[in-house]
């Protein structure tokens, strides 16, 4: 029956004798193995690895010395034999293990020092079928489970960082304790089951087969931070290794560490500004607790945050901000009078970055490109006992087969409008109301448990903004309106008529679309079905 201590049932006492040493990352691994071979352990290595340290008048045992026979098949079977596995997994208090062990001339390996094929990066090269495949580790894995779980007589390392541990501890106490060992086998089983979780995705998504069975997902520690969404909660940032452009991939150039709420609003902010294509406008989105407080479009980015800011500049103030181009000097002037936590954009000149350096506690990160709006991918939500996975929300208004259903068609600048409107519901909180005028938003409703509810507090906003710059009325006069689903009851539609908007665009399907449709045809506006919802939780 198994051990249920958490600690070993051995005493905890390792004499390190021999060290299995095979490593794709040679990283460090020429010092590492110097240092071993200094304290007295034997070197046993394969391949690549091998010639290395020979090369550098390291004494190495081949494996094939090792096992009695040569490596084979282009190097895929070069590790797999009981002498390896055996020396690792003997438990050399066990007599019938002992036993075996003299029988079959098998010696105890009491390090394995295993990175494995690089199967991430070349799935992120671009490389064919065939040489993916060729990238899969077998031999890797099967001698770090091995070393991990025997790790009450063996130390397993996987992470050229803890090669400089290793060497101090064998140095000052002649052995790796018993704790470490434990945190590197779970490291180890962290390490294989990421590598697995890697190539079971990439078949999944090669294949097309996203109903399979068992799925896993992985991702590799990049900041641990010093807390989550409140104080009281431990919190880290894991990158998944895919070859998107956005928060996890964009490089930090100042400021102080992401903490766990600006990676959430840097990500929701920066997916939002990426459904504009640069090419065809300069889109700005400022965003606060993962939901726009304004998003707006331009010929160049100073106007584009300039009305952006306009339609909630109480919200803006702590906010991140999100841009579509090359951050300009202009551009740089304006968002630094206002109090800013992120700023996000594929670039920046010298001169502007110079200006943001004045705000030193600033976070400013570079993506080199926007996101990509129609890429494929999961969405994986964790829920009490499990996980909620679908696939990710790539569509929107571009992708739909638009319907007039009122008498009156909206106006060309109507439509243009209706577009942006659309393309901002999708990333604000359901139930999202947003009005659009002139390529801006002058008011959003975000998160309410009814629709009338968001309507009426978009307009109440659009108030708050238009008496903030100095303005009568309400910004959302003149505008027009988009509901991330139907409205169910026609009130909504008529709150927004009085709240000044011209045309509508909403997915439709309601059991009331009739009466809605004739509230919008004697209100005499134009009103859009895109049959596409965008509900966000």
């Amino acid at each position: 029956m198994p051990n249920s201590d958490n600690k070993s049932s051995s005493k905890g006492k390792l004499k390190l004798r021999r060290a299995l040493i095979s490593v794709f990352d040679k990283t460090g691994v020429v010092e590492f193995a110097q240092n071993l071979n200094n304290l007295g352990v034997e070197i046993v290595s394969t391949g690549g690895t091998a010639s290395l340290l020979k090369s550098e008048n390291i004494p190495v045992i081949d494996i094939s010395e090792l096992t009695g026979f040569p490596e084979m098949m282009d190097g895929r079977v070069k590790t797999l034999h009981p002498k390896v596995h055996g020396g690792l997994l003997a438990i050399r208090d066990n007599e019938n293990h002992k036993s075996s062990m003299r029988i079959h001339q098998i010696p105890t390996i009491d390090m394995v020092v295993v990175n494995l094929y690089p199967f991430e990066e070349t799935v992120k090269s671009g490389a064919d079928y065939d040489t993916i495949i060729e990238n899969i580790d077998i031999g890797g894995p099967a001698m770090i489970r091995s070393g991990a779980k025997n790790h009450a007589y063996v130390c397993t390392i996987v992470d050229p960082k803890d090669y400089d541990n290793v060497i101090e501890q064998l140095s000052e106490n002649g052995e790796v304790s018993l704790k470490d060992r434990q945190k590197y086998a779970a490291k180890a089983y962290a390490r294989t089951a990421s590598y697995d979780s890697a190539i079971s995705n990439w078949f999944a998504k090669t294949l097309d087969y996203p109903d399979m069975k068992w799925r896993t997902f992985s991702g590799e520690l990049e900041q641990e931070m010093r807390y989550g969404e409140n104080p009281h909660q431990w919190a880290a940032f894991y990158t998944d290794g895919s070859d998107s452009f956005g928060v996890a991939s964009a490089k930090q150039l100042q400021g102080k560490k992401l903490s766990y709420n600006n990676i959430n609003d840097t990500d929701a902010a920066f997916e939002l500004v990426s459904e504009f294509n640069p090419k065809d406008e300069a889109a700005v989105a400022i965003i606060k607790h993962a939901n726009p407080c304004g998003v707006a479009l331009s010929e160049n980015l100073s106007d584009a945050y300039e009305q952006a800011l306009k339609c909630d500049p109480v919200s803006a103030f702590g906010g991140i901000v999100a841009l579509n181009r090359q951050i300009d000097v202009e551009v740089a002037q304006k968002i630094i009078k206002t109090f800013t936590e992120v700023i996000i954009a594929p670039s920046i000149t010298p001169k502007a970055q110079a200006i943001i350096e004045s705000k030193k506690n600033l976070r400013l990160l570079l993506s080199q490109e926007i996101s990509n709006p129609k890429a494929k991918g999961l969405s994986v939500k964790s829920v009490t006992g499990g996980m909620l996975v679908q696939e990710r929300d790539n569509k929107n208004v571009d992708d739909a087969e638009l319907k007039i259903v009122t008498k009156r068609k909206p106006t060309d600048g109507e439509m243009i409008d209706l577009k942006i409107a659309a393309k901002v519901a999708k990333h604000v909180k359901s139930n999202a109301i947003i009005y659009v005028k002139n390529g801006a938003t002058v008011g959003i409703g975000a998160g309410q448990m009814s629709r009338i509810d968001s309507t009426v507090i978009a307009h109440k906003k659009s108030k708050d903004a238009a008496k903030a710059a100095g303005e009568k009325g309400a910004l959302t006069k003149g505008s027009v309106v988009a509901s991330d689903a139907f409205f169910p009851f026609a009130d909504g539609l008529i709150a927004a008529v009085e709240a000044g908007a011209t045309a509508v665009i909403q997915p439709g399907g309601s059991i009331r679309d009739d009466e809605v449709i004739a509230a919008a045809n004697k209100a005499g506006i134009a009103m859009v079905f895109t049959g596409m919802r965008h509900f966000r939780h």
